[in-house]
């Protein structure tokens, strides 16, 4: 998308344009890597909301600079324990249900590394298209956490049983190739020519009929919605928890020790 897009302000962690019935919306924190901190988890709830109301057919998210999204910012999670506890994951249940719950046709662009909570969400849009620079890993046990992002549900659809337990509880880091091989990645390009072709195809998109677009994603999705808003209230509950298990608060506390020096 060129500089002529529609800007949309007022944003701290995000950017967000709308040109050729194209929303954009751009992980915006690339000296963080893209981590999702509370103000990008209510940032994005806000773009999709609007999106989900404006003239646009489809939405595109991607990220800013190396990464599409490092996961979740540790060190915004150490200064929110409070919150964390006191709202019982609201601010995480919200986030995926807006995932869930979108309307129109929601395309990830991954221009590079994607983790934690920035790979899970894949398995809640409808395409993903992805750099062959591109990485792909969970970490979520690494860190002493569980699947997030309804990740215990839809990575074993898409991927199978066995590849999914290699990502969720096992860490393994996959190239773009074989996140698409595996069902995750619709389809990977060369990142030299990731921009070009990416939007051409999505400018072709965007000019389908927007309703009919909508009304066949709806349908789609429809069997599984309960289902899947199921599985991001239990995941939820079961990530409060581990967030205050002794394995996560000593691996938060070297982390912040670390980010300090």
């Amino acid at each position: 998308m060129t500089d002529s897009a529609e800007s949309k302000g007022g944003y701290k962690t995000i950017l967000v344009t709308t040109k050729d019935k194209i929303t954009k919306i751009t992980l915006n924190r690339p000296h963080k890597k893209n981590a999702l901190n509370l103000v990008m988890y209510r940032e994005i709830q806000q773009a999709l909301e609007e999106a989900a109301k404006d003239d646009s057919t489809l939405i595109a998210i991607t990220g800013c600079g190396d990464y599409f999204s490092s996961g979740n910012d540790l060190y915004d999670i150490g200064k929110n324990m409070s919150e964390i506890q006191k709202t019982n994951g609201k601010w995480l249940k919200d986030l995926i249900g807006h995932f869930i719950d979108f309307p129109k046709p929601l395309i990830a662009l991954v221009n590079g590394h994607a983790i934690g909570l920035g790979v899970a969400l894949l398995g809640l849009c409808d395409i993903v298209y992805a750099s062959d620079k591109a990485v792909f890993q969970t970490r979520f046990t690494q860190l002493g956490l569980c699947p997030e992002g309804c990740s215990s549900h839809t990575f074993p659809k898409i991927m199978g049983a066995t590849k999914a337990n290699e990502m969720l509880i096992f860490n393994k880091k996959i190239t773009a190739e074989e996140a698409c091989v595996q069902g995750l990645v619709t389809e990977v390009f060369s990142d030299s020519a990731f921009q070009g072709e990416v939007w051409t195809r999505l400018k072709a998109y965007a000019n389908l009929p927007k309703n009919s677009l909508a009304v066949s994603k709806q349908l789609i999705r429809s069997g599984e919605k309960e289902i899947l808003h199921a599985v991001a209230s239990r995941e939820c509950d079961l990530l409060v928890k581990r967030c205050f298990a002794a394995e996560f608060l000593n691996i938060l506390k070297n982390f912040v020790q670390k980010s300090k020096l």
